[in-house]
């Protein structure tokens, strides 16, 4: 089901746009099952941490988020340390999670 989230396109979001609903978020999250909901300062994000055997590998992995994150026009949190990049998905306009952000975190696993 992943493939199906990480072959869909962003959509334009904006202020009034809906958050994902309480029954969405469980099905969604039923397809990306190495991501986290996350809660800071009462805004829903999704989040993940990806390992690699270096920083070099670490490096290039965020740089191809980051490129991804410009083609959708839909930019993440990437924390990149030595051998782990943290990404961090959520839609800045509403204040929680759209669907945008599954569908960038389902072409982010496909990154890998």
């Amino acid at each position: 089901m992943t493939s199906q989230l990480s072959t869909q396109q962003c959509e334009a979001c904006h202020v009034d746009a809906p958050k994902v609903s309480d029954e969405e978020l469980q099905e969604l999250m039923s397809q990306l099952p190495d991501w986290v909901p996350e809660v800071r300062d009462g805004v829903m994000m999704l989040e993940r941490v990806y390992k690699f055997k270096n920083f070099k590998q670490a490096w290039a992995f965020s740089n191809q988020v980051a490129e991804l994150a410009e083609a959708e026009f839909h930019h993440p949190a990437i924390t990149l340390e030595w051998g782990k990049v943290t990404v961090t998905w959520w839609t800045h306009a509403i204040r929680g999670l759209h669907k945008n952000d599954f569908i960038c975190a389902a072409k982010t696993d496909k990154l890998l």
